[in-house]
């Protein structure tokens, strides 16, 4: 993991340099931003809202824009002028959705201490943890 929590792959290149070089993997990341802005639960959003969810799951721009654009290829959210428009109607269901977990964690938005950890388990993985409000503001219920 590199210092934002992100998942690195270390490789070396048998290039004659010696030099080790760290390459992200960043399709488990990709596939979990597009199952989360799959679920987004709002007519549209400002991108900044959007981006703040996508923080969840990285902090690399480069992936982030990916994020962003395999989703508009691939017909999940509609961008125009700064305003996403989300095109699914599939929804985080708390009950069946969210996993609670006791222990010690970190929030993965805001960073905070937490004996109770909530997870969204999606189809590319399970995203978290979050405490009780940003769970809420993660999958929308709370802006």
């Amino acid at each position: 993991m590199d210092r934002d929590g992100d998942r690195t792959e270390r490789t070396e290149y048998d290039d004659g340099s010696g030099v080790d070089t760290d390459r992200e993997t960043s399709d488990d990341r990709v596939e979990l931003g597009l199952a989360l802005l799959a679920r987004l639960e709002h007519e549209s959003l400002p991108l900044a809202a959007v981006i703040d969810r996508i923080e969840t799951v990285t902090s690399d721009p480069t992936v982030m824009r990916t994020i962003l654009d395999r989703a508009e290829l691939r017909g999940l959210i509609e961008r125009d002028d700064g305003i996403v428009r989300p095109k699914s109607r599939q929804y985080v269901r708390f009950e069946q959705d969210v996993i609670t977990k006791e222990g010690e964690f970190t929030c993965q938005r805001c960073g905070s201490g937490l004996s109770t950890g909530y997870f969204i388990d999606l189809e590319a993985g399970e995203l978290g943890p979050f405490g009780s409000s940003c769970i809420r503001k993660v999958t929308g219920r709370d802006d």
